[in-house]
């Protein structure tokens, strides 16, 4: 069960696919708990599992064994039918907008289409106006508020990305799930794109889950960090506590590998968003 102001715990949580006559474990009994309200990154290479764990947070897989608690219910325990309470509550931003978008759709029907949904129509008032919902979110994202007829190859990389974010806050989540929500983009954008996400996520109350294999877009963007490798939690605690004094070799090997600048004698990590090293 989860305690007072837990969102997320999972205990023992195992993952086993079978890849021909072989078995790949991409969980490994891993322990994780995660309250409301916070920003959690998940960092590791590829293979590490990360991917694996939120897809298991998000009601999305199955786990081999162990528990995942979301709000207080055993969500490897229900079934099929009723994670869409889970599925409704936790929405996901992938890491590359154009393939997550149907470029076939306007822009204002692939942000409202979560809102057609039967379990979303459930958890929002039966007189929703998606007219009204489209308006506040293109704002809320810093899009025109004619985007909404117009098709997602009509706009830029971190354009469609805050229309990508636009659709995750339609139904009004309780969690964001960001699997390397600015990898695909030019570093000019990132930082505008990591700023609009820290915002909305305080703004709007949300608990933010974000998978990395970039160290510094989780410092930048969360305040707990667990470092994952080969299906196992290696590290976990505070993010400014990681990087100020890592336990393990393994993430002591991750922070050494951040390419560094030297300025005026002295030498600072770089920033992935092409800022000044220092620059808020």
């Amino acid at each position: 069960m989860t305690e007072p102001g837990e969102l997320y715990r999972a205990e023992a949580l195992t993952r086993v696919y079978r890849a021909g006559r072989r078995q790949v474990r991409a969980l490994d009994a891993v322990d994780l708990t995660l309250d409301r309200g916070h920003r959690l990154g998940i960092v590791g290479e590829s293979g590490s599992g990360k991917s694996t764990l939120v897809r298991l947070l998000a009601g999305l897989d199955r786990a081999t064994s162990g528990t995942v608690w979301f709000e207080g219910i055993d969500i490897t325990a229900l079934p099929e039918r009723r994670l869409g309470m889970v599925r409704a509550s936790v929405q996901m931003v992938f890491q590359d907008p154009r393939s997550s978008l149907n470029p076939r759709m306007k822009v204002a029907d692939i942000i409202t289409e979560p809102l057609r949904s039967r379990l979303v129509r459930r958890q929002l008032p039966a007189d929703v106006d998606h007219t009204q919902r489209l308006a506040e979110l293109l704002e809320a994202v810093d899009l025109p508020a004619d985007a909404g007829r117009h098709y997602p190859h009509e706009f830029s990389g971190g354009q469609r990305q805050r229309i990508a974010i636009a659709r995750a806050l339609a139904p009004k989540p309780e969690v964001l799930i960001a699997d390397e929500p600015v990898s695909a983009l030019d570093v000019s954008v990132r930082a505008q794109v990591m700023n609009l996400l820290t915002d909305l996520v305080a703004a709007q109350g949300l608990t933010l889950v974000v998978v990395s294999h970039d160290l510094m877009v989780v410092r930048h963007l969360c305040d707990q960090l667990v470092v994952m490798r080969q299906g196992r939690i290696v590290e976990a605690g505070a993010t400014a506590e990681v990087y100020g004094d890592p336990h393990s070799a393994y993430t002591r090997s991750l922070l050494e590998a951040v390419p560094r600048i030297r300025t005026g004698g002295a030498e600072r990590h770089s920033r992935p968003d092409g800022g000044r090293p220092g620059e808020d």
